[in-house]
């Protein structure tokens, strides 16, 4: 072999292992990111559901683009009213029929978040899209979800249906809260398309958790 036919050889080779290197970085970065954005808990729960890194990850980065085309919207005043005394009705229902209680509270934080833009299709939708910027939130969530649908199928005890009541407030003062509009007139400076900087943020309107 030509000492020239050598030297390009060795090049090639350099090249191809630099790519590697550079391409094993670029994973673990992103692997990295996706972690700390997600959350270890659901970028496990996903690397379990999916089976494989690869296909994780381009399911987590999906659902970071898809979030990214949503148009999220805080709620208005009478809405911020009206789904909090719908809340109040759900929860005062629990010690005389936790069932129902779980069953609506389920339907408000679903009707909540429809009204600030999330997906309306299922659960999954709804839950996915929490988990790209609100790991915690989405963590209640599917705690209160997997409990209603434990509930369904009739194995549910009392305590658990408490417990749902308890993740689905953590997740309903949050959406109740999150960019809050002030109630206050625009003429005094205020835009009335988000929580001005610096503003307080409003007392939650919803009572102590379940006893």
């Amino acid at each position: 072999m030509e000492p020239t036919q050598t030297a390009v050889i060795s090049i090639i080779l350099l090249l191809a292992v630099a790519a590697l290197i550079l391409f094993a970085v670029y994973r673990s970065r992103r692997t990295a990111a996706l972690r700390e954005r997600f959350g270890e808990a659901e970028y496990e729960r996903t690397l379990e559901e999916r089976g494989a890194r690869a296909k994780a990850e381009a399911d987590l980065t999906a659902r970071e683009k898809r979030v990214s085309k949503l148009e999220l919207r805080p709620l208005d005043v009478g809405e911020r009213t009206r789904f909090t005394d719908e809340w109040v009705a759900a929860k005062g229902r629990f010690v005389d029929d936790p069932t129902s209680a779980v069953v609506d509270a389920d339907g408000v934080i679903g009707a909540t978040m429809a009204a600030r833009g999330f997906p309306v299709d299922d659960f999954d939708a709804r839950y996915e899209t929490l988990t790209v910027d609100h790991s915690d939130l989405a963590r209640h969530y599917r705690a209160g979800h997997d409990i209603a649908l434990k509930h369904e199928r009739g194995e549910a005890t009392t305590e658990e249906l408490r417990q749902a009541m308890i993740h689905y407030e953590a997740l309903f003062g949050e959406l109740l809260i999150a960019d809050h509009i002030p109630d206050t007139d625009v003429s005094n400076g205020n835009t009335r398309k988000g929580r001005i900087a610096g503003a307080p943020v409003p007392p939650r309107r919803i009572v102590t958790p379940v006893a």
